[in-house]
């Protein structure tokens, strides 16, 4: 064993800067928004600033480089997050941003990926929970307590060993996520296909108001105190914010529970094809959607949202769920939404007054058929990806406890 912060021979602060002057080329920072769930850097985005050159010089990230998200986080993602820098760091000059701070390991002592995986289960195994503390919008480690965890370092070669072993493990979960993402890409595609951009309609499809093509007119969901929430399996689930994104509820069968009465059981439980809105949220979260399907029990939803049901002879769900995730809706919610501190609302006639395309109901069907082949896909891809993450989460409490 090894204090976490005996392992490192340099820690570097990140840089923030300023902006860059019109003639000035910057230099590249990475931001959180840069780290990807399997702990690898996307180079998508990165933002350029104007930083001292003496400090480039010395605070340059390079291969084999750990950083850790010291600042940020969020309820569903505590901080502590951590990403590896492999030979990509080396294409160009990188430095990491003030929310964060990178690790270079002792490599006499350890293996720097044995130490990213170690680093990552503390994130991953809710270890980091435990040392953050909670200031106003934000989440700052405790980053002294954090490098006091005891490290487990066995030899070198032992190191090495976990550290190949777990390196393809990861390699499989990254493949399957690009092939889940792949599929999202061509239902995109297969939209744009055969409608067209809604920015721009090519196609001119007709348009309508769409709360002259609904069965259910919006409708606010329930809302009940945290002392009605139960956690034994009585009561009836509920839909929440975060139980939807894309146009998808991510698991109902997952879903929080609470006691309600018969009166709400009525009023606020959801039906096949419903669609739900979220109507306050930060702004950039504002009217995201979720269609409802494969209900099994009862199911209510809760206050932030709003439920809907359209016409199923002039609109197929699966297409208007999708279009409602356009940025074509998500401009005409911005144009309605009523901000206020930290978060926005639309109402139920913003919802009632979205112009949405009607293309042939034919046509809508032929897409979602489409929608239904590649779910079927991407559900054997998912349940393929689960398995790995528990022989990953098995691994990762063998090695490191």
């Amino acid at each position: 064993m090894a204090r976490l912060g005996d392992v490192f021979e340099i820690q570097i602060t990140g840089e923030w800067g300023s902006e860059c002057t019109e003639n000035e080329t910057g230099t590249k920072v990475l931001r959180t928004t840069n780290f990807t769930p399997e702990g690898r850097i996307s180079y998508d985005d990165v933002v350029v600033r104007s930083i001292n050159e003496s400090k480039v010089e010395k605070k340059r990230l390079h291969c084999g480089d750990i950083i850790l998200e010291k600042s940020g986080g969020t309820e569903k993602t505590p901080v502590g997050r951590v990403v590896f820098c492999d030979e990509s760091i080396e294409e160009s000059i990188y430095l990491c941003n003030n929310f964060t701070q990178a690790m270079r390991v002792n490599q006499t002592i350890a293996i720097p990926r044995y130490v990213f995986y170690f680093m990552w289960n503390l994130h991953c195994s809710g270890r980091t929970d435990l040392l953050q503390n909670k200031t106003t919008g934000i989440r700052n480690l405790q980053v002294k307590s954090y490098l006091n965890e005891e490290c487990p370092l066995p030899t070198l070669d032992e190191q090495r060993k976990i550290a190949v072993v777990l390196d393809k493990v990861s390699d499989l979960i990254a493949k399957r996520r690009q092939q889940l993402n792949k599929l999202d890409e061509m239902v995109k595609a297969r939209f744009i296909e055969m409608f067209g951009d809604p920015m721009t309609n090519p196609h001119n499809l007709p348009k309508v108001i769409l709360g002259s093509v609904l069965t259910i007119e919006p409708q606010n969901g329930l809302y009940k105190p945290q002392s009605d929430y139960v956690s034994d399996g009585t009561g009836v689930p509920i839909l929440r914010i975060d139980s939807f994104y894309g146009g998808k509820v991510s698991n109902l069968s997952s879903l929080k529970r609470l006691i309600c009465s018969e009166i709400e059981l009525k009023r606020y439980s959801l039906y096949e094809n419903d669609i739900v809105i979220n109507r306050v949220n930060s702004i950039e979260y504002l009217g995201k959607c979720g269609l409802i399907q494969g209900l099994v029990e009862n199911t209510v939803f809760e206050s932030n949202m709003m439920r809907l049901h359209v016409d199923e002879h002039k609109f197929h769900p699966v297409y208007i769920t999708k279009l409602l995730c356009s940025e074509f809706i998500y401009q005409q919610i911005l144009r309605r939404a009523k901000k206020a501190v930290n978060q926005a609302s639309i109402n139920q006639k913003d919802v009632q007054s979205f112009v949405v395309y009607m293309p042939p109901i034919e046509q809508q069907d032929q897409f979602a058929a489409f929608v239904a082949q590649t779910d079927k896909s991407k559900l054997a891809i998912q349940k393929s990806l689960e398995k790995l993450e528990i022989l990953k989460k098995a691994l990762m409490q063998k090695y490191f406890g």
